[in-house]
């Protein structure tokens, strides 16, 4: 049979943070496009956020076994061993009774034994790596691959021949907006916008930072925080004029979000790296501390795409003042807004398909 007329079951496999689940959906979403063609279904943590994202994009979900490999003594690694084991069994055992035609992985520990179980059976597989840095989970799955898609081109190398570099798939394209909602979020057109994203793994320390600048940040500017689940301030929202707090936004909000701001502070995790770069918003980026993020951070830097902030460094006082800078400074926010646009390639989403086609058939 012709691979454009069958239908094909691919799944999709990552979790634990957002950032191993919104390529792959961005990938889903552009497939879901040839209409019929494709049945999908994923495999993830009980304890990330992936199913909730998973199954509002209408993909059913089902959880493995989680564990991981520190690089670094922990009895927690003894404990995991077993729990990966386990997740390799339960994935042979769901494989085998799915029989898909292809597995496709954006990286974090889960996706490991179900990569391996495919492998055992015969089951195409494709990774996608994000990070500038390879992750030790996407080094265990890459002999057991057909195809590792990344994200820059000094990616490369680190995969042999086969690696393609794609740039990074991402949802947001999929959510153009043209109108600018600011009463929807309770924002005034006559002041500055700042999207602060502070929720997610890791970035407590960006919502401390806004708590503690928020009397002098809302006298020149107008703030969309997202803080995460289960990371707002009781009644901190109604206190502070100018102030507009949120745990979670989906997709769609993000993209609106995106649109009202003027400019925007985040961590350095390459899905949102990817959209700010996409949007060409001018950005402030504050790395995780002796992580993967500094490898991304230092090409935005190098590339003058983005205001680099280094977390041990920033106090109340200078998060407010590089804030002002940047606001008052409309011509760095232009060189920005170019710089970042032109920092990644573009269109992964249809890249990654174009490959996906040419592993099927």
């Amino acid at each position: 049979m012709d691979a454009k007329n069958k239908k094909y079951k691919i799944l999709l496999t990552g979790g634990g943070t957002a950032g191993s689940v919104s390529p792959l959906l961005a990938v889903a979403e552009e497939l879901k496009r040839e209409e019929n063609k494709f049945d999908f279904f994923w495999l993830g943590t009980k304890y990330g956020p992936e199913q909730i994202m998973v199954e509002e994009a209408g993909i059913k979900f089902k959880a493995i076994s989680g564990g991981k490999w520190r690089r670094y003594f922990s009895w927690q690694n003894l404990i995991d061993i077993f729990k990966i084991k386990l997740a390799f069994w339960q994935a042979l055992v769901i494989l085998l009774k799915s029989r898909p035609d292809l597995v496709i992985s954006a990286g974090s520990f889960v996706s490991v034994p179900v990569v391996w179980a495919a492998w055992l059976l015969g089951v195409k597989v494709l990774v996608h790596q994000q990070d500038t840095r390879p992750g030790l989970a996407n080094r265990l799955m890459a002999p057991f691959t057909q195809v590792i898609t990344v994200c820059f081109e000094s990616s490369l190398k680190d995969y042999g021949k086969k690696a393609v570099w794609i740039g990074n798939p991402t949802r947001i394209t999929n959510y153009e907006l043209r109108i600018t909602n600011y009463k929807k979020y309770n924002l005034s057109e006559n002041l500055p916008v700042i999207l602060v994203i502070g929720g997610g793994t890791g970035a407590q320390s960006i919502n401390q930072l806004v708590w503690q600048s928020l009397s002098e940040l809302t006298k020149f500017c107008q703030i969309i925080h997202l803080v995460g689940k289960d990371k707002r301030i009781k009644n901190q929202e109604s206190r502070i004029k100018n102030y507009n707090v949120y745990e979670f936004l989906d997709v769609g909000q993000m993209a609106e979000a995106y649109r009202l701001a003027d400019i925007v502070v985040s961590r350095c995790g390459l899905g949102t790296l990817s959209e700010l770069s996409y949007l060409g918003k001018p950005s402030i980026i504050i790395p995780i501390p002796d992580s993967h993020q500094e490898d991304n951070a230092a090409i935005f830097s190098q590339n003058q795409a983005a205001i680099v902030l280094q977390q041990q460094d920033l106090s109340g006082n200078k998060f407010v003042r590089e804030i002002k800078n940047l606001v008052s400074n409309k011509a760095l926010q232009e060189k920005l807004s170019k710089n970042i646009n032109q920092v990644m390639k573009r269109g992964a989403n249809e890249a990654m398909v174009e490959i996906i086609w040419k592993i099927l058939k």
